[in-house]
This record gives structure tokens, sequence and C-alpha cells, in this order.
């Protein structure tokens, strides 16, 4: 008999179990919402003041997988403006209670509400009076019963085929609780500038910088009269070496830029003229490009690349009351890690 006649062919399609898992997962995320909306709407925003008011921290508390969905959930509130942080209920009753203070707010997500050990740290909040919000999937619970808020969770089918492993579930739990963290986002007005000073490594960090931290400024911006002469203009591009000059009037003002390829097309249809008319007689106001696109120095350097590839260009000023305050380009936000 052949040892691997019941193992099941590699087709490449998609076996039934996964697929049936990722709809459950579906119609778990569908409850979380319909709850939303019908019924769970107001204890949800009840739980959003508890947090919004915290003159503490937000301390998340789970067990086992309910334990890992807690640790994830109190890294993203730290990082959207929520100061939060996850302890295990095991730890807590050996001595890291004492990382709780009077002024925070405690978070448990449980999915039976009934797990031994969370029955210290619910004492404890009882005892000093913590407000205690709960996210668990048995509103009769020693959790829920403890709770000052109870956040529901509708009751659904987990994705493991034999209905025991926490899948659906945590994934309800995690929805959720990402849910609280972007609404008080949204409630404290937490900004892109916020959120880059919790994130300033890597490529989120570098996306997230202001222009003006990365363009060329001062004297190395490379501006010419727009009375001066294409020569002028030729000098100031090989001695800059970035591609672009800024051609300003005589309040300084951007009036135009001219660019390698802007040269190129010039000479391309001087054929006709002398050199001293080339590049003597001729101003850089009548080679620069009219209407340049610009930016502004607090404006993101992942916005600053989008205009850039949206153009086609290599690179762009950066204007203050229409006046260039910096050059940024397309090689410099690269070499930044910006994309």
């Amino acid at each position: 008999m052949n040892q691997n006649s019941n193992k099941p062919a590699l087709t490449g399609e998609m076996p039934f179990a996964a697929l049936n898992s990722l709809e459950l997962a579906g119609k778990g995320l569908e409850a979380v919402l319909l709850a939303l909306t019908n019924g769970m709407g107001a204890p949800f925003l009840q739980a959003l003041g508890l947090i919004e008011s915290c003159k503490g921290r937000l301390i998340v508390v789970g067990v086992g997988k309910s334990g890992h969905i807690g640790a994830k959930l109190a890294s993203t509130f730290a990082s959207t403006g929520t100061p939060a942080f996850f302890v295990h209920p095991t730890e807590a009753s050996h001595g890291d209670l004492g990382m709780i203070s009077r002024e925070d707010t405690v978070l448990i997500i449980s999915r039976s509400g009934e797990t031994r050990e969370l029955q210290d740290i619910i004492a404890y909040c009882k005892r000093f009076s913590l407000p205690l919000i709960a996210i668990t999937g048995k509103a009769t619970s020693l959790v829920a019963m403890a709770a000052d808020v109870v956040l529901h969770l509708p009751a659904a089918r987990e994705s493991c085929p034999h209905n025991l492993a926490p899948t659906t579930s945590t994934l309800m739990q995690l929805a959720l609780g990402d849910a609280l963290a972007v609404s008080l986002v949204e409630r404290r007005g937490f900004t892109e500038v916020n959120f880059r000073e919790f994130h300033p490594g890597g490529k989120l960090g570098a996306s997230l910088i202001p222009v003006r931290e990365l363009m060329v400024s001062g004297q190395d911006i490379p501006l010419v009269s727009k009375t001066g002469s294409i020569l002028q203009g030729l000098e100031l591009l090989t001695e800059k070496s970035i591609g672009i000059i800024g051609v300003i009037d005589a309040d300084g003002h951007l009036t135009g830029v001219i660019t390698d390829g802007d040269v190129r097309r010039y000479l391309g249809n001087s054929s006709n003229l002398t050199m001293k008319q080339i590049l003597w007689e001729t101003r850089v106001s009548q080679v620069m490009s009219k209407n340049p696109i610009s930016i502004v120095p607090n404006i993101m350097a992942i916005e600053a690349l989008a205009l850039l590839q949206e153009h086609k260009i290599s690179a762009l000023f950066v204007l203050k009351d229409n006046k260039p305050v910096g050059v940024i380009t397309l090689l410099t936000l690269l070499q930044a890690g910006v994309g």
C-alpha cells in the first residue's frame, strides 16, 4: 500500500480548511461591526471616555492567546498617543502589581472571563477603585461582573476545525482593541507629526520626516536672478550639482526653474544662433520653466516623494511666502530611506 496515499495532492489550490477559516474570521469581524451598531456602541463610548480621561496609563491585561493580543494592543495604544503597557497577571501576583498606579485604567481581555490568574488583579482594581474595562465573550463572567464597562464580544465559532483554538475570538479582540486605539487617535487630534515622535526609526520614521529636515537650505540653494544670463545659469547648475536652479525676481519670489532638461532643449533649438547669443545674450527667464511644482517646509517626506514620482521630476523647490527656502531631491529622499 502506498504510504503517501492519504496525503493531499499538492495542486497549489487553497486547502478547504484555510478557506473555511478565513470565512469564519470574516463572519467574526462582521459580528463585531454589527454589535458596535446594535448595543455595544454605548459601552464602547464609555470605554473611550475612561481611557481618554485617564491621568495615568492604560494597563492591558490578558492570559494565553488573549495575553498576546493584549501585548500587541498595548503597543498600538502607546504608539498612537495613549500611554500604555502590558502586565501579565501571573507576574502581577508576584510583585508587578506595583507597576500599576492609582491613576491608571485597566483593560482586561479574556475570552471566557473566568481565568483564575485574573482574580488578583481584579481584586487590586476593586481595592483601589481603578477603572476596569473588560473585553470578554461572556457577559455573566467574573471579569464582566467586576468591570465598570463591558465590551461583550458576540458569539462566533472559532475557525479551528474543532472549535477549540482561539482564532476567530482573538481576531475579534484585536479588531475591537484597534478600534478603541484609532478612535482615541481621532478624539485626541493625534497627527502625523505626533506619530513620527513615537516612530523615529526605519522607513516609517523617514517617511514622516518634514521636508525641512532633509532639504538643501541657506547658501546652498541654487538661485539666479531672472535678469541673469544663461551662462550664469549653467555655471550655477554645474556648481550646485543637484540638477535644478531657481529663477527669482527682484523681490526674491520664485518665478521659474531651469533643469538639465531645459538646458538640453534650449541648446537643441538654438543651432541657428551664435555662441555669443546662446550664452551671453539669452536671459535665464527665456529658458526657464514657468509655474514649477513646489512644496512647503512642513510637508512630509513621503508626500514630497509622491509628487516627484507623479510629475516624473527629480527635484522640488520648497517655498515659504513664495520665496525659496530649500530644495529637496529624489536622491536625498531615497538616501534617507523614504519610500
